[in-house]
Order: C-alpha cells, then sequence, then structure tokens
C-alpha cells in the first residue's frame, strides 16, 4: 500500500496518541508473570505488541482485550507451558530480546524466531550474557535468530552492558527475576527504564546505585492495574510537523515525559522548538502531561554522547527537522541505527538526498545541512514504521507530492497513523 503526501498549510487540532509501545509490552509480559489477573488500559495498538500478545497466548497466557482494557491471566514466575510451535515475533526486536530473557527461566525448550529483519539483527548481546547465567541458547552463526533456548536453573550475574541498550538490560532484569540471589546491570549511559519501573509496582525487589541496577530473584509478582501513558516517539512526529508548518498549533494530550526519555525534549528545546509540556500527573510510576507544539525558527545543533540511547526512535523524525534548522545538525555516536528494523542511517541519507536535503552519511552518523526546500519524492521505507511516518511529515513541507511506498509498516507501531495525521492536517 503506497501513501500519497500533499503539502500542508498547517497542522492544527487536539489528538492522542496510542499508548507507549515500550511500557506495553513489559506491561504484557510482567502481567504474564504476576499471580493473578492484570488489567491495562490504553495499551499500544501496533502489530509489535500484538506479536508479543500472540507469543505469550502461545506459552499458555490468556491475554483477551475488551475495548479500550487488555486483560492478562498471570499464572506466576513459573507459569509458561512449553509451546507447541516455533515463537514468531515478526517484526518486533523489543518481543524477541525481552521474552528470551523470560523463556531463559523456564525449564523447557523453545525456539523464537521473527521476519527477515529480525534474522539480521545482533542477538548475540542477549545470548553471551544468558549463557553466563546458565541457560543453552543456539543461534545461526552464533548471532542471528532462530534461537533454541534451553531455559532453567539460572544463576545470577553482574553484566557490565557493552553498548547502552535498553532491551539488553530488561531481557537481563528479566532473567534475573528467576535467579536465586542479585543479578546486577551496570550500563555506559542512561536508557529507558520502564522495565525498572513496573517491576517495582508488581512486587519485585529493584534497586538502582549510579549506572547499576540490580534485581532480587527469585521474585514473586501480584497482578495489577496499569494505565500505559501515551507514547512520546510516536506524538514526536505530530510535534515536528507543528513546529515545521506555520499558522499550526497542535495539543497532545496524555503523553509519557518519562525522565529517560526526556531527551527528545531537551533536544528539541535546543534546536528552538516552541514545544509547551503542561498538566503534569504521575499514574503507576511514569509522569504524564499534554504537550502543545507551534511553528519555530530551528537551528542545527550536535546531537551524541548520551543522547543517543534516549533518542533511538526519534533520530528519523529529528534528522527530517534538521533539513530545515538554519545551519549544521551533526548527530554522532548513532552506529546503533544500523542494527534497528532497518539501517536507518542509511534509509535517512538515501530518502533525504532523494528529496534534495544536503546529507553526509558516515559510519556512526549523520551531518545535514539546513535549510533546504525539499522536493516531493518517492520514499522507501526499508519496512521501517519510523521512517514511513517521519518522511510522511517531510511531505507535508515538500514541493509536489511525496509517495511513501509500503506505507503499511508504520501500524507495526501506530495504528490508524495516517488517519490521525490526515485529521489534524488542513490542506
Amino acid at each position: 500500500m503506497n501513501r500519497v503526501i500533499a503539502p500542508a498549510r498547517k497542522i492544527s487540532g487536539t489528538i492522542k496518541v496510542p499508548g507507549d509501545k515500550s511500557i506495553s509490552h513489559r506491561a504484557l509480559m510482567v502481567g504474564a508473570l504476576a499471580e493473578g489477573i492484570t488489567e491495562i488500559e490504553n495499551l499500544a495498538n501496533g502489530q509489535d505488541v500484538q506479536s508479543t500478545a500472540a507469543c505469550l497466548r502461545e506459552l499458555g497466557i490468556k491475554v483477551e482485550t475488551h475495548q479500550h482494557k487488555t486483560c492478562v491471566h498471570g499464572k506466576g514466575l513459573y507459569g509458561f507451558r512449553p509451546p507447541a510451535a516455533i515463537l514468531d515475533v515478526r517484526n518486533s526486536g523489543t518481543t524477541i530480546r525481552l521474552l528470551s530473557g523470560l523463556l531463559a527461566g523456564h525449564p523447557f525448550v523453545s525456539t523464537i524466531t521473527g521476519d527477515d529483519s529480525i534474522q539480521r539483527r545482533p542477538m548475540s548481546r542477549i545470548v553471551q550474557p544468558l549463557r553466563s547465567m546458565g541457560a543453552r541458547i543456539q543461534a545461526r552463526n552464533d548471532e542471528y535468530a532462530p534461537l533454541e533456548i534451553h531455559g532453567g536453573n539460572l544463576q545470577p550475574i553482574h553484566y557490565a552492558l557493552p553498548v547502552a541498550s535498553a532491551q539488553v538490560k530488561s531481557c537481563l532484569l528479566f532473567a534475573g527475576l528467576f535467579a536465586e540471589g542479585v543479578t546486577e546491570i551496570s550500563e555506559p549511559s542512561p536508557t529507558r527504564d520502564h522495565s525498572e519501573r513496573l517491576l517495582q509496582i508488581f512486587g519485585a525487589r529493584i534497586e538502582k546505585n549510579g549506572p547499576t541496577v540490580s534485581v532480587h530473584g527469585p521474585a514473586k509478582l501480584t497482578a495489577q492495574s496499569l494505565f500505559v501513558p501515551g507514547d512520546l516517539s510516536s506524538a514526536a512526529f505530530f510535534m515536528a510537523a507543528a513546529v515545521l508548518i506555520n499558522e499550526s498549533q497542535l495539543r497532545i494530550e496524555g503523553v509519557g515525559m518519562n525522565p529517560t526519555r526526556s531527551a527528545l525534549i531537551a533536544v528539541l528545546n535546543e534546536m528552538g522548538a516552541d514545544i509547551d509540556i503542561l498538566n503534569f500527573s504521575t499514574v503507576n510510576n511514569e509522569c504524564i502531561a499534554d504537550v502543545i507544539a507551534r511553528p519555530s525558527k530551528l537551528k542545527g545543533i550536535r546531537i551524541s554522547g548520551a543522547w543517543i540511547p534516549q533518542l533511538i526512535d526519534e533520530i528519523p523524525i529529528l534528522a527530517v527537522l534538521a533539513t530545515q534548522a538554519e545551519g549544521i545538525t551533526e548527530i554522532r555516536d548513532a552506529k546503533e541505527l544500523r542494527f534497528k528494523e532497518s539501517d536507518r542511517l542509511h534509509a535517512l541519507a538515501y530518502n533525504l538526498t532523494n528529496m534534495g536535503a544536503r546529507v553526509e552519511e558516515r559510519e556512526e552518523g549523520l551531518t545535514i545541512f539546513g535549510p533546504v526546500k525539499l522536493k516531493g519524492a518517492k520514499i522507501d521505507p526499508f519496512n521501517d514504521h519510523r521512517m514511513a511516518m517521519a518522511f510522511s511529515v517531510a511531505g507535508l513541507i515538500a514541493d509536489g507530492e511525496t509517495n511513501i511506498q509500503n506505507a503499511e509498516c508504520a501500524e507495526v507501531s501506530f495504528s490508524g497513523f495516517f488517519e490521525t495525521l490526515q485529521e489534524v492536517t488542513c490542506v
């Protein structure tokens, strides 16, 4: 399915975005390990989270949705049953990495895999530490999915992450729930801490000491009632559209403002974006607020270092914003972006160049020269949902029509993205 994006006159209105994808995955998984029924409101509606729910059902966990509420019938820490078939995560890297940590704690053999993109993504970063905990894992070329996991009888470890990754950290924390003793994970720079916050709510003993987080196992988890805040990564596309287009004003209600995700707001502020954050509240250990975005004159900045792990999903739309900023924007220390749903650095350079932007691709980042008037083009999102959405925003400010090929890949994280974009766009 292709989508044609025409230039927009303004962006206006009030919207809500789907529930946070990162929290939604974790809420389903932790709920499955808890004793009792966990009720989740505003669960993310994309295909990735559906993949997690489908895998949990294969493992004997009842997951049912009624209107805006999802119920997970948890069976306790060792409640999974051996799956009758290979677990298929489809396009979800979060599912395969986090669920592998849970499978490592169960005393049976399971196989987990995904689509072509998943089978190209590096898995040694979870395989090696899980082996150190006692799991026996076979991987293709000792690196790639499918993963065959012989779980059970895990031992705690102290592990220093070589690369900052919330997915790897969460995988090992989840495995640590089953280990007798304290599992400690140290990270080189802060990453999303949704797992730690959720585990505390469910009753796990989580401790934080500087760059090290620890979990005490074996854990006893109790079912909870949860509300998932709106996904800041999804809101970012609409914020950017309002910032880029004259006469715009857009309000996005109920967006998650977790401190480990706040780098996006910091970067937008440094670029000069007119963004207001108001109506703060806290629900289930997560901060929520409303966001108002308006047209802004942007300037180029350097995005690097400790910012990058907190912007892993927002770099695509920040790169689009950079094409309209005065001066040079440098994105550095971002080699991890080459191992997402697509090689995001290459996909950004390729498509932005096709739209007339001045971009230099480097091994670990991009240099973007602005401002440049973009022109409509045929966009290849490389089957990456964030590419499809980022270049839809680029199409709103380009001369002529922009054709997003295979636009259905946006459904991975944001079901109804194009309908929501149309709702707030005045042409």
